[in-house]
C-alpha cells in the first residue's frame, strides 16, 4: 500500500447482456474499493466495436483518489470484473465487463501486468470524451493533453447517452 493519495481514472464498457446496468454496477463497485475515495463517474457512451464483434459497448470513466499502489488497484479491478462473469478469452472479445485502469496520477510504467497510461487511451473517443468530462485539462502523461489527442479522434461516432 502507498501511504500517499494519487488520483486514478478507470475506463468502464460492457457491450453483453444488459451492458448500461452493468456499467452503473461497476461505477458502484468503485465506490467501495479499499483504500480508495470515489471522487466521480461520467456520463454513459455508447459506441460500435473496435477491431471486433458484437453489440455496441457502453462506457464511462471513474476517477478515484486511491492509497492502492497500480498493481494492487489492478488486482481489485479484476476482482470486480470477476464478480460481473468477466472471461478473458481473446482480445477485443464481447465482454460482460471491462475494467481498465487509464490513468495513475502522473505515473508511466510498462510490466508484464499493466502499462500506464494505458497504451491506447490516447487513440479512443470512448474513452476521451468521458475523460474530458471528469478532467477536460489532463495531461496524458508521455501523450501530451487532452484536448488534442478528442480532436485527433473527432471522427469517431461516440453517442451520449442521457
Amino acid at each position: 500500500m502507498h501511504s500517499a493519495r494519487v488520483r486514478a481514472f478507470i475506463g468502464v464498457g460492457a457491450n453483453l447482456g444488459d451492458a448500461p446496468a452493468t456499467v452503473r454496477r461497476a461505477i458502484d463497485a468503485c465506490r467501495q474499493l479499499p483504500a480508495s475515495t470515489f471522487h466521480a463517474a461520467s456520463s454513459l457512451y455508447r459506441s460500435a466495436p473496435i477491431d471486433g464483434g458484437g453489440p455496441h459497448y457502453i462506457n464511462a470513466v471513474v476517477a478515484i483518489d486511491t492509497s492502492l499502489s497500480p498493481t494492487d488497484l489492478l488486482a481489485q479491478l479484476q476482482r470486480v470484473e470477476a464478480a460481473h462473469g468477466r472471461e478473458r478469452s481473446v482480445r477485443n472479445a464481447p465482454r460482460t465487463l471491462d475494467l481498465d485502469l487509464l490513468l495513475y496520477g502522473d505515473l508511466t510504467m510498462h510490466c508484464e501486468a499493466l502499462t500506464l497510461p494505458h497504451p491506447r487511451m490516447h487513440l479512443r473517443a470512448f474513452v476521451l470524451l468521458p475523460l474530458a468530462e471528469l478532467a477536460p485539462a489532463v495531461v496524458l502523461p508521455g501523450q501530451g493533453p487532452l484536448q488534442q489527442w478528442l480532436e485527433r479522434a473527432a471522427d469517431q461516432h461516440v453517442e451520449l447517452l442521457a
